[in-house]
C-alpha cells in the first residue's frame, strides 16, 4: 500500500489521475492515502503495484508453523 502511495506522489498524480492509471475509481484512491487497508484484497493492491510498473515478489516464510 505504501509502494503505491509513493509512486504516485513521485509522479505527482493527482487522485483523479491515479485512478485512472489504476482503473479504479477516485474514492478508492482516497481510501487507499487514508491508509485503508480493510478495503483492500493482496491482488487488487498486487494489480495496482503492476499497473504502476513496480516489481512484486511474495515470500512466504513458515518458520513460525507449529
Amino acid at each position: 500500500m505504501r509502494a503505491i502511495e509513493q509512486e504516485i506522489a513521485k509522479r505527482k498524480l493527482t487522485q483523479a489521475k491515479a485512478a485512472k492509471v489504476l482503473g479504479v475509481t477516485q474514492p478508492r484512491i482516497s481510501d487507499l492515502k487514508r491508509g485503508k487497508i480493510q478495503l483492500f484484497t493482496i491482488d487488487v493492491l498486487i494489480n495496482m503495484l503492476g499497473k504502476l510498473n513496480k516489481p512484486v515478489s511474495i515470500i512466504i516464510d513458515d518458520r513460525l508453523a507449529a
